[in-house]
């Protein structure tokens, strides 16, 4: 896929998918994401190694994780209700964007095997509608912060966003 801006520098080192896996593996997986308190300190515990990363791979980071989360935007996932949540009528509680967007990201602080396991079982991402990670979206912006001294200004290649990937909605793209 093409870069989405120019602020995407096609020279700067690239964060392996390996090396992405193991630091998300410093959430804690399914047990990481339990608890607010526990994935508020997983992050800290990932923001702390990240900082002795090159800023290369901080944005390595951010660039695998905005991937990551492209990839999980579908109609699938999107359309589940919120597991446990009923509208006032009884009827199922549907997904907002952003809720949608912090249960994708619990769906990778989950680890690889939660991720990979949705996409071939739809319903596997269920418990996950229930969950908010969004603290995962901006350790690398923080630790880019930090590191550098300048703030995070960059748009990665790949859109996150709610219903950005036009192949995983492709209702809406009569």
């Amino acid at each position: 896929m093409s870069p989405l801006n120019s602020g995407v520098d096609p020279g700067l080192p690239v964060m392996t998918w390996e090396r992405f896996r193991q630091l998300v593996e410093v959430l804690g997986g399914e047990a990481g994401i339990e608890t607010c308190q526990g994935f508020e300190d997983a992050c800290r515990r990932l923001a702390g190694i990240l900082s002795r990363e090159p800023v290369g791979q901080i944005i390595g980071f951010g660039e695998r994780l905005a991937e990551a989360l492209y990839r999980l935007d579908q109609a699938a996932f999107g359309t589940l209700p919120v597991l446990g949540t009923e509208a006032a009528d009884g009827a199922p509680f549907p997904q907002s964007d952003d809720g949608f967007l912090y249960s994708r990201a619990a769906v990778v602080a989950a680890g690889r095997q939660a991720y990979e396991s949705v996409f071939d079982r739809p319903e596997r991402f269920a418990p996950y509608t229930a969950l908010r990670c969004e603290e995962l979206l901006y350790v690398h912006e923080e630790v880019f912060e930090q590191v550098t001294g300048t703030e995070w200004d960059r748009l990665t290649r790949y859109d996150y966003e709610t219903c950005s990937n036009a192949d995983g909605w492709p209702d809406l793209r009569k």
